[in-house]
């Protein structure tokens, strides 16, 4: 299969830290097929949370097989590179993140097509190890909602208030980071295993930032990731 344009794909995760996005790139990814038994690890928690944080602590005193123990070190592992590098990993077990259900037609969740945005120059980094993978859609091939005429309408009968200040209310309630994709757009899951780096939308960012969301997820299948 052919990459899409926007990822770049490198070799290991000095490559991943430290190659520049460029052009049409805001996407890297580390492709890995990692060995063990994440979901062994699911069970061993048995929360039943919607969303759980892990803590490392936790994570090293779970009674697992070899296959567990398998997935329990590379867990490890990824939190400790991502850590060494001045990251913040949290490691989740997800079975739903809270809907936003007070705008029927504009939620703002993570199930929505979005981008980051931070004052100061940083990354997304997320790895899915079980589960339905995170996705993202090409800068090409979404709109941002805020353009859309119609809901560009709701949005300005929401605020109600003079035109000077419209563009501030939609930065403030973070509707300008929301994205709808086209019809045909290309969605791609990000798979298992693999370390991604996203772009960021940052005053000193060269790229656009990148269009990602959260899937849904599976009936009876909690998914475990990593993001900071």
């Amino acid at each position: 299969m052919q990459t899409p344009s926007q990822i770049l794909e490198v070799q290991n995760f000095d490559d991943l830290l430290n190659t520049v996005y460029s052009g049409q790139f805001n996407a890297l990814c580390w492709k890995r097929t990692l060995q063990g038994d994440f979901a062994e690890i699911i069970k061993a928690v048995g929360s039943d949370e919607d969303l759980y944080v892990l803590s490392e602590e936790e994570l090293i005193s779970l009674s697992l097989s070899r296959a567990g123990q398998e997935a329990r070190q590379t867990l490890l592992s990824d939190l400790k590179r991502l850590s060494d590098y001045g990251a913040s990993p949290v490691l989740n077990i997800i079975k739903r993140y809270t809907r936003d259900k007070d705008l029927p037609f504009f939620p703002t969740d993570v199930y929505s097509f979005h981008v980051d945005r931070s004052p100061i120059p940083t990354h997304t980094f997320l790895c899915t190890y079980h589960g339905a993978s995170s996705e993202i859609v090409p800068n090409a091939q979404a709109q941002q909602k805020i353009l859309i005429p119609e809901i560009r309408a709701q949005l300005k009968k929401l605020y109600g208030g003079p035109e000077t200040g419209f563009e501030f209310f939609l930065q403030e309630h973070f509707f300008d980071l929301h994205y709808q994709a086209l019809t045909q757009a290309n969605i791609i899951p990000l798979g298992l295993g693999s370390l991604w780096r996203l772009a960021v939308d940052h005053p000193q960012s060269t790229v656009p930032p990148c269009i990602h969301r959260a899937p849904l997820e599976g009936l009876d299948e909690p998914r475990l990731m990593v993001i900071c």
